[in-house]
């Protein structure tokens, strides 16, 4: 059997830009501002805050933990830790299986869309119809979800160092810096401040349990939790790296990636929607039906138009990467293939199984389990069905298994400071796993259309 030295990133820097990278993505960049539109501005955002130091910080830390004390990705971590949760691992492999084909259509749209700015087409991008008449067409979206797998698996077959870390460093300033700009100008449009206020300034009265689940729903799907990401990075993480101050670092990235995608779409969105709140809750129609129509209401909107979904692409790639690193790492772990090998049948499974979520649209559009077109079918198993499963028997493992003292001793590997145990024993063993039960509970509800709070 052939043996594989374990990959690993070269230092503190390339660990948290990469992970960074993974859970800055779609997550960010369209679900977090239309979610906070719909679910009353700034009080999501002040909700989403809190969740983010509480829940992420614990979840994030057990994850990476798991991960770089075993030195295993998420499908042999768990049966590592006791043989008794392997299944667990099988099913945290499920999720990134799932998730990468249906993210990478949508990476694909957005490729579309930018080679549409980029050619000065935007005008037709905007025209009613465009979004609806291009998803469904049989060809065009499934050559732009190709591209868009080409390119995410040419990263990770170059490897942990020269691939991803390399990528990540080279994505992560330049997609800050896009977002800064982007942000600036669309904040600084005329009557653009009543829509920054509405979205920095909390309503209480606007509270609700379902924005509180909104929020915590989000997180998961904003910080790559549950999807084995977090682990298969920490399996790379040198064990002289601080975990702890890594996971604030990584939280403080992605949650500012967040925050400025909100500062630069729901002011411009504000504007051109007079402040009717529906237009900013639109779901995927607000990336590519609603955005290109307030681009190029704007000065200079073609350029701006463009600079968006390059920015999107940018963040779009990073998560791909980390979703497909995932499957290789499966691969490697469990078959013992090296990375060449374990990349390219990736590809092929991806290429292949994100047919389907094209196809969804158009002429396969007949195909609704569940009453759900095909893309939506793969997200409600992936991100209401198993995340939230998997979530809350790793908070189970890590508090009543290898109990909490094994992640806290992991974090203070060659004496490190883990300043926040007290904070972490507690959250793992009694807050986590009821907040996370609750989320899986209403989502269930909610999304088969049993009951919505």
């Amino acid at each position: 059997m052939e043996k594989h030295k374990r990959s690993s990133f070269t230092g503190k820097i390339g660990f948290v830009l990469a992970a960074a990278g993974s859970a800055v993505g779609l997550g960010n960049l369209w679900r977090f501002p239309y979610l906070a539109a719909q679910y009353g501005g700034g009080i999501f955002l002040f909700v989403y805050l809190i969740l983010a130091v509480t829940f992420g910080f614990t979840l994030m830390v057990t994850e990476i933990a798991i991960g770089r004390k075993t030195g295993r990705s998420a499908i042999t971590a768990f049966s590592k830790l006791d043989k008794r949760f392997g299944f667990l691992g099988v099913l945290s492999a499920i999720v990134p299986i799932l998730i990468t084909p249906y993210y990478s259509v949508i990476g694909g749209w957005v490729i579309k869309y930018l080679f549409v700015f980029l050619t000065g087409n935007g005008q037709a991008a905007a025209a009613d119809g465009y979004f609806g008449s291009f998803i469904s067409q049989p060809v065009q979206p499934v050559l732009w979800f190709f591209v868009f797998i080409i390119a995410t698996c040419a990263v990770v077959i170059l490897g942990v160092e020269k691939g991803i870390e390399k990528a990540s460093q080279i994505m992560m300033p330049i997609l800050v810096i896009l977002s800064v700009i982007i942000a600036v100008f669309s904040c600084t449009r005329p009557g653009a401040l009543d829509g920054v206020l509405y979205y920095v300034r909390p309503d209480f009265s606007r509270l609700s349990v379902k924005t509180i689940l909104a929020a915590l729903g989000q997180l998961f799907y904003s910080m790559s939790l549950a999807m084995g990401i977090m682990i298969t990075y920490g399996s790379y993480m040198p064990k002289k790296t601080n975990l702890e101050s890594s996971v604030r670092q990584i939280e403080f990235f992605d949650t500012l990636i967040a925050f400025i995608a909100g500062l630069m779409i729901i002011p411009a969105v504000y504007v051109f929607s007079g402040g009717d709140e529906s237009a900013m809750s639109a779901g995927a129609g607000l990336m590519f039906i609603t955005l290109p129509k307030v681009f190029l209401s704007m000065p200079g909107g073609q350029a701006i138009g463009g600079a968006f979904f390059f920015l999107v692409l940018f963040a779009a790639l990073t998560s791909s990467i980390s979703l497909a690193e995932t499957i290789v790492s499966i691969l490697m772990d469990k078959l013992k293939w090296n990375r060449r090998k374990s990349t390219i049948i990736t590809t092929v499974y991806l290429l292949v199984a994100g047919i389907p979520s094209s196809l969804g649209f158009g002429i396969w559009s007949g195909i609704t389990p569940l009453g759900m077109d095909l893309l939506d079918f793969f997200d409600f198993m992936s991100n209401t069905v198993l995340m939230p499963i998997v979530s809350f028997l790793t908070c189970v493992i890590a508090a009543y298994i290898i109990g909490a003292d094994a992640i806290i001793e992991e974090a203070e590997a060659e004496g490190a400071v883990f300043g926040a145990k007290k904070f972490y024993r507690f959250m793992i063993r009694f807050i986590a796993p009821v907040g996370i039960i609750a989320i899986w509970i209403s989502s269930m509800m909610a999304s088969l259309g049993v009951f919505s709070w």
